[in-house]
């Protein structure tokens, strides 16, 4: 997946100007992002701080990697049974 070019502390940053009342299309325009990545990044990201953003960037990884060893066990599994049936 892509990183963004923007770290967290840019994006809250970003955000919490548009909460104050900057308009929508000048903060896009000053920040070179699109509409579409602004309201992806205010559904997603809105309310929180920065911290809680790396919190939450850190256990979507750890879930993406627990999913990776099931993954992985499972077929390992699957593999086991189907010897010990052949055995049988």
């Amino acid at each position: 997946m892509r990183r963004s070019r923007f770290t967290d502390k840019q994006i809250i940053g970003i955000l919490n100007e548009a909460e104050v009342g900057v308009g929508m299309v000048d903060l896009c325009r000053r920040h070179g992002i699109s509409q579409s990545t602004f309201y992806r990044w205010r559904e997603r990201y809105g309310g929180m701080t920065v911290s809680e953003l790396k919190r939450m960037r850190q256990l979507e990884d750890e879930n993406r990697r627990l999913k990776q060893m099931y993954a992985d066990l499972s077929l390992e599994h699957a593999v086991l049974k189907d010897i010990v049936a052949k055995k049988l």
